[in-house]
C-alpha cells in the first residue's frame, strides 16, 4: 500500500521534512506527498531526487501529488 503524506497548507521547510520522513518509511510501493504550492513541489521534488527517488507529478483541482519511488541501486 502506498504511503500518503499530507503536506498541504504547510510552509517551508515542513513539506521537505514530511517528504524526508516519507522516503525513510516508504516501502517498495512508494509514497505520495500531497502539496498545494509550486514552491513546495519544486523543493520536495529536488530533495527526493537528491535521495535517489524517481518522481512523478500529478495536478488536479488545485491539489498537487508528488509520487515517489526508490530507484534501484
Amino acid at each position: 500500500m502506498m504511503l500518503k503524506v499530507n503536506a498541504k497548507g504547510l510552509s517551508c521547510p515542513q513539506p521537505v521534512l514530511f517528504t524526508k520522513k516519507a522516503i525513510e518509511t516508504m516501502d517498495s510501493d512508494g509514497a505520495v506527498v500531497l502539496l498545494d504550492s509550486l514552491t513546495s513541489l519544486e523543493n520536495c521534488k529536488r530533495y527526493a531526487e537528491k535521495l535517489n527517488c524517481s518522481t512523478t507529478v500529478e495536478m488536479e483541482d488545485g491539489e498537487i501529488r508528488l509520487i515517489l519511488k526508490k530507484r534501484s541501486e
